[in-house]
């Protein structure tokens, strides 16, 4: 019998397979020059150059974008173009700083420089305004970002974040009890649930549903979405008692407010309402950690009736193609809350089928960086 400590292969690095060699020549700085100059290479070089600086310089594109939004400028060149010297009066600094500015936000795409040195918008500018509460994330976003300050520190768990702090909510009822602490959420998070009850109703079938349930549904603006698309359907909300007196106030105001309930309670205390034939879960698994998640899931399964329906729309990541939004931006957010993860479909379906659902079915996904989407069946 051969020790391992007498085999030739153990303890000895493998030899280097041909990815793996073309990846050091790669990394090589003489091979980059001669890249960059050989006529067949040097395109290539020169895009993966761009690309990496463009790694390099997003935390300062970050940083324009929110002096972009503290300031208002998209919103005050709505009404035409201006040029530097006139938003520098009306943003009080001086006209060379807000020319830099600008220039910024042209070279990002944000806004067009004329001929005569003013400033208009461009297309995604215009898309800025227009997109529900993307202004309120951009400032939430300083938190984030101090956050992330020391990246390494954070990964190693050595870091009290601003974030954990600004969802309490997700460590259970007990830490989220006053009405400013949930409202702050559920404002920040309504002003974006447009869009994603958008993305979410326009592939996930509920056609047959007569009463839904959504948990965790703050101020009901998916339930209510929900009930506009189907005019036969009923919604209830079900989610802290902090939210409710805000909940019920803009439900009353729906054209849908006959079809919309709400019932206080947390999904980690108490029984989940009965007679849903549909229950949704928008935006709340990832904010939590397996254990609660795959509770929160038997709870459901239990509370639905034979051939019920589940329904879940989140950010998510790519698994084994990991996609930029779920795998960067969402991971990293989720690491600064100092709980949940981010879930690839195939996982979230795997632990739908361990709490007992029968199939489970994902949806084309249209905007990642918005939502995925799937749903599972209780029984065939």
């Amino acid at each position: 019998m051969t020790l391992a400590s007498d085999s030739p292969h153990i303890g000895l690095p493998s030899k280097p397979g041909f990815r793996t060699r073309l990846m050091r020549l790669i990394a090589r700085p003489g091979f980059q020059r001669w890249a960059s100059a050989f006529p067949l290479t040097r395109r290539t070089a020169a895009k993966d150059g761009a690309e990496l600086f463009d790694l390099v310089q997003g935390f300062v594109k970050s940083q324009v974008l929110f002096a972009l939004v503290e300031l208002r400028v998209m919103h005050r060149l709505m009404d035409g173009p201006l040029s530097a010297e006139m938003l520098a009066q009306t943003c009080g600094m001086r006209s060379d700083r807000m020319e830099r500015l600008m220039m910024a936000a042209s070279a990002m795409k944000l806004t067009k420089r004329d001929r005569t040195g003013r400033y208009r918008l461009a297309r995604l500018g215009a898309a800025m305004v227009g997109v529900p509460g993307l202004d309120d994330m951009i400032r939430h976003h300083s938190a984030f970002y101090r956050d992330l300050n020391d990246p390494v520190a954070l990964l190693r768990d050595e870091v009290d974040t601003e974030l954990s702090a600004f969802w309490p909510y997700v460590f259970g009822a007990a830490h989220a009890t006053d009405m400013d602490t949930a409202n702050r959420y559920s404002d920040l998070m309504a002003r974006s649930q447009q869009i994603v009850a958008a993305d979410t109703l326009s592939v996930a079938d509920l056609k047959e549903t007569r009463h839904l349930l959504d948990v965790g549904g703050g101020y009901g603006v998916f339930a209510e979405s929900a009930a506009l698309r189907h005019p036969n359907l009923q919604a209830t909300v079900f989610d802290l008692p902090a939210v409710e007196t805000q909940a019920v106030a803009l439900m009353q105001k729906s054209k849908a407010q006959d079809r919309l309930r709400f019932v206080p309670g947390s999904f980690r205390d108490d029984a989940l309402p009965e007679k849903a034939d549909t229950i949704s879960l928008i935006r709340v698994l990832y904010d939590h950690e397996d254990q609660t998640v795959e509770a929160l899931l038997s709870k459901v399964f239990d509370s639905l009736p034979e051939r019920g329906s589940l329904l879940i729309s989140e950010p998510m990541s790519g698994g084994a193609k990991p996609e930029i939004a779920g795998d960067v931006y969402f991971s990293f957010y989720c690491l600064a809350m100092n709980t949940g993860t981010v879930r690839s479909a195939a996982r979230i379906a795997e632990m739908c089928r361990s709490a007992g659902f029968y199939s489970v079915k994902t949806y084309p996904v249209r905007r990642p960086f918005v939502t995925t989407t799937l749903m599972a069946k209780k029984s065939s």
